[in-house]
């Protein structure tokens, strides 16, 4: 699914030598264009969600492209949001191969606003001096038994202080993770539905992550919290049994290829067996002169 990217038009395109991946050229636009484009894509986006309601999946998919052509893409929430609703219509007419691409790229828009905005917390730096001031102090205080202040006996009985009102600021911030939470978790949930659905060692395993990644998370609605549990139990074997049929497979083309290469020389991969070393879990290979060839 590609994402028609609307540009200015006295905007110049880089030179082809300067092309070297295939993210798209980040145009910013001027205030005022960027708020039409952005009603623009709000109002083809809720035209697609009318048309998901009433199951027309196809036509919805339709308008939600549309919705991404005409949203910068540097507006990487408002994408993400688009992009976890289209893969909502990929599950629903079982495109599992597109509905995982949708969603993924949904998760990682996400990853991008938090980046840019700075919403991820950083590990702050101790301060080893200051934590060393701070236990020579408690080692002090039982010789000194003096209190830094003095608290009346009725104060200790009352309630504590309220924590302060946070800053418009600061609730603007909690707003905004509270909502790259929320869709986060459905683009998770899409995700991991699809890659359980497609099937695959590798999707099953991709699965299991996700679903792990959202037992960790705050906010899961009972039913979600119901399919999180559910599937993590019933994953695991499928994902060794996938696991082991792919392996299989592999060794099996492998021998074919091994057999015709070696039929020449009167030999064949019968002559070589892989010997498991029980202590490491490593394998050597034996050659055995009395197998038979093909």
């Amino acid at each position: 699914m590609s994402d028609k990217e609307k540009a200015p038009e006295n905007a110049k395109e880089a030179p082809q030598d300067e092309k070297l991946t295939d993210e798209p050229e980040v145009v910013r636009f001027p205030p005022e264009e960027e708020a039409a484009l952005l009603k623009e894509s709000s109002a083809i986006k809720a035209d697609a969600n009318a048309l998901f309601a009433s199951k027309d999946y196809q036509n919805a998919l339709s308008r939600y492209d549309d919705a991404i052509a005409s949203c910068p893409n540097y507006l990487h929430y408002e994408r993400a949001v688009i992009q976890s609703n289209i893969s909502a219509c990929h599950l629903q007419i079982e495109q599992w191969t597109e509905a995982i691409k949708a969603a993924t790229d949904a998760i990682d828009s996400l990853a991008k606003v938090e980046t840019e905005e700075q919403l991820v917390p950083k590990d702050e730096p101790k301060d080893t001096e200051s934590d060393s001031k701070d236990e020579k102090t408690n080692d002090n205080k039982d010789e000194d038994d003096v209190e830094e202040e003095i608290v009346s006996s009725g104060a200790e009985r009352a309630a504590p202080m309220p924590p302060p009102e946070p800053t418009p600021e600061q609730a603007a911030l909690e707003n905004r993770r509270a909502d790259i939470l929320r869709i986060r978790t459905k683009a998770l949930l899409r995700r991991a539905r699809a890659r359980s659905e497609a099937g695959g060692w590798s999707n099953l395993a991709g699965a299991e992550e996700d679903y792990r990644t959202l037992s960790q998370m705050p906010g899961l609605t009972p039913a979600d919290q119901r399919t999180v549990r559910s599937q993590l139990k019933a994953l695991p074997p499928r994902t060794k049994a996938a696991q082991e049929a792919e392996m299989s497979e592999m060794w099996g083309k492998l021998r074919g290829l091994g057999d015709s290469l070696l039929k020449p020389f009167g030999l064949s991969t019968n002559n070589f067996q892989m010997v498991k070393d029980e202590k490491t879990g490593g394998y050597s290979m034996n050659f055995s002169q009395g197998g038979s060839s093909s």
